[in-house]
Order: C-alpha cells, then structure tokens, then sequence
C-alpha cells in the first residue's frame, strides 16, 4: 500500500514546482513591463516640453512691419538685340583685315579690305566711256547748230524762188529743187536732235555704270553695320571670298540686350494690371554676379501662351553698359510689380502646417508657447507676409517647434537652459 503512493506522490510535487516556477516566471515579467512603460512615458513627457518638463531651448524672431517688394523671379536667356551675319557684296581676294577674333567693333569700323585693283580699273574704263560720249554729243550739237543755220538760208532761198515763179521769173524745176534742199535740210535738223538725244540718253547710261562700278568698288572695304563684339574671323588674307555667299564673321550686338524669360499664364493678368501706364522694372543677373543685377525694363508681353508648357514669353530690355549680361547666358531674371506697404512679415521657418490650417508658435511674455493661427499672404525667398494672425511686435518660434506643445515654457537664446549660436533669428 505504501509502496503505491510514494511514486505519485512524488510526481504531483514535480508538476507543483513547474507551476510554481510558471507564476514567478509570469511576475517578474510583469514588472519589468510595467517599468520600461513608465520610462517611455517619462521620455515622452519630457520630449514634449510639458508645463512641468524643463524649459525647451527655442529661436525667436519678432513680428516686423515694412514695405513688401512684390516680385516674380524666373530664370532666363540673354539675347542679342541684333546679330549682323558679315558676308562680302563683291567677290576677290581678302587684302587685309583689321580686327581680330572676339574684338568689340564700332559702328562704321573698317574690318576688312578686298583688293580694289580691278574694280578701279573698271572705273578707269567707264570713266573713259562717259568722256567718249559727252564729246559725241558736242559734236552732235555743233552739228545741228551747223544743220539749223543752213536749213534757214535754204528755206528762205525756197521762199524766194516760189516768188519768183509766180512772177514767170524762174522755172518750176528751179523753185522745186531749192524747195527739196529747204525740205532735206530740215530732216537733217531733226537727225541731229535725235542724234543728240541718243548721246545724252548714252551719257545717263554711262553715269550710272560709272556710279555702279564705284559702288562696287567701295564694297571692297567692308565696315560693321552696328555697334557690338565680334566673333571668329572665319578667312585670312590672300583668301577668295565669293559674293554673299562667304561669311568672314558674325557681329552680335550686346549694347542694349534682351532678357527673355517665361512665367506661368495665371500670372498674366496681374503682370498687365501693374504695368497699366508705365514700364515694369526687370532686373537680371548672370550666373557669376548675384549680388550687382543689371537693370532694365519690361518691353514685351508674347501674344501667345505656350499650350505646352502653361506659360508665356517676356523679354526685358537692358542697357548693359558694363557688358556684364552675356549672350546665350542663362540669367536670374526679378520682375519688380509692386510694393505691398506696412505689411507685416515672419520668416519663413516660422510657419508650421496643420490639419486646420497654417500657425505658428507664439512666445508669450512669460516665456510660454501658445498657437497662433495665421493667415499667410504673400511668399518671397525667406520671408512671409502675414495677413490676419499676428500684430507688429509679437514674438514668434523660428527653431524648436518639434519640441514644443500649447503651454510649453521655454528658453529663449541667451537665457539659462538655452541654446545660442549662429544662424538664429533672434531680435
């Protein structure tokens, strides 16, 4: 009997200490839940910056009040206001040439020179032609002169004979044949002016050969058309050129230049409600010199949208007198519309975006965050205008808004517990 129960025995105070193990097990467990569950919520607490929490570093920049520049920034390509393509209007052989490759040329400039020897011996030649007829046409004068005189005596000879015939003086063969002469002498008049016509209709016809040959001739010497810088100087001397067909060089002109630049269609209507009765200023800076913009003004307004793109073309116009705006380049182009006077402003990094809307946090004089809905307006490249939200004065968070919660405390750069350093935007 004994014997039986020692064996069960022992395995039910087996199966007990398993339990027991299972439950101490289970307990210590427990806790160490319930102490890493308080330590994540200590950690968040204290991330939020809690009304008993220390107090969370912050940067702060006040509220101001200023003039507001209304300005559309775009990017751009600077255009020449003209490109003149060089080309020869008589063909011959280069003889010099007086610029070099990327020179800047004046207006009137001598650039080139075609050898002008042929064509000075075609002048010789006309020349000699118009001599060779205007003494034609003193002899055809002196001619008629001559013709005229004889016609006279010999019609009044006939005049006389027909008087003389009728008085039975002279026979009828007389008074014909002095008739006939009159009558032959007067068509030899009218040669002679036909003659003399012809000689001054030669003359005109030589004049003009003559002023086209010296046309020619004065085309061997090629001068810029424009004001501009030169590019490459594409022949040498002693090559032929052919007549414009050979192009010696290109001249863009860089004084004044074009600044063109595309901007979105919505803003087409705004752009010709401020330029109402007067020129828009444009500013435009290459890629090298940020700080000095050229200045210009708005001088065209495309008459077209581009249906691909959703937007349309402008071109400011800019003096450029220190050739500082290249052509080709790309430049930083600012269309100057307006100005929003007495506006209030905040940085950029002041704003914050939530499921309501737009705010900021707001640095009450006991140091306390509170949120502050706000009203944005205008946007430029580090500053916002506030419409509604905020007054001249008012201090607002910059740096830190993670941290912060409604009622926060915090510390402001320079006090205890803060954080200085540069890059704030205190005041």
């Amino acid at each position: 009997m004994n014997s039986n129960i020692s064996p069960r025995r022992n395995v039910w105070l087996a199966r007990l200490g398993i339990a027991a193990l299972a439950l101490a097990s289970l307990v210590i467990q427990g806790c160490n839940t319930s102490g890493d569950a308080a330590a994540q919520d200590g950690k968040k607490g204290n991330s939020k910056g809690g009304r008993g929490g220390p107090p969370v570093p912050v940067e702060v920049a006040k509220v101001v009040r200023k003039n507001v520049p209304i300005d559309l920034t775009a990017v751009g390509n600077v255009e020449p206001v003209s490109t003149v393509s060089v080309r020869p209007q008589v063909s011959g052989q280069i003889q010099e040439i007086f610029i070099q490759d990327g020179q800047y040329v004046a207006k009137n400039q001598k650039l080139f020179q075609i050898d002008p020897r042929p064509f000075e011996a075609q002048v010789a030649q006309a020349q000699a032609t118009l001599s060779r007829d205007r003494a034609q046409l003193g002899q055809a004068q002196a001619n008629l002169a001559r013709d005229v005189a004889s016609e006279k005596y010999a019609r009044e000879a006939a005049d006389r004979y027909v008087a003389l015939f009728q008085q039975g003086v002279v026979s009828r063969d007389d008074r014909d044949r002095f008739a006939s002469s009159a009558d032959a002498l007067t068509q030899l008049v009218v040669a002679d002016k036909a003659a003399i016509e012809s000689a001054q209709a030669q003359i005109q016809s030589d004049t003009a050969n003559l002023d086209q040959i010296k046309l020619q001739l004065s085309f061997t010497t090629i001068y810029s058309t424009l004001d501009g810088r030169a590019g490459n100087v594409t022949v040498k001397a002693g090559n032929i050129v052919t007549a414009n067909q050979t192009e010696v060089l290109s001249i863009a002109q860089v004084q004044p230049v074009y600044v063109t630049f595309s901007v979105p269609e919505n803003r087409l209507a705004e752009i010709q409600r401020y330029m109402a009765g007067t020129r828009l200023p444009v500013e435009a800076a290459g890629q090298d010199d940020l700080v000095n913009p050229e200045r210009g003004v708005l001088t065209f307004i495309d008459n077209n949208v581009d249906s691909t793109t959703g937007t349309i073309k402008l071109k400011g116009t800019f003096p450029n007198d220190n050739r500082k705006l290249w052509p080709g380049e790309y430049a930083n182009v600012t269309l100057k519309m307006s100005t929003q006077p007495n506006a209030l402003v905040i940085p950029n990094q002041a704003m914050q975006t939530g499921q309501d809307g737009t705010y900021v946090y707001l640095i009450n004089t006991d140091n306390v965050a509170e949120v502050r809905p706000v009203t944005i307006g205008l946007r430029r490249e580090s500053e916002l205008v506030v419409d509604k939200g905020l007054s001249e004065g008012e201090t607002v968070v910059t740096q830190g808004q993670l941290r912060l919660a409604p009622g926060s405390r915090v510390a402001l750069p320079g006090e205890s517990g803060g954080r200085s350093g540069p890059g704030r935007n205190g005041s």
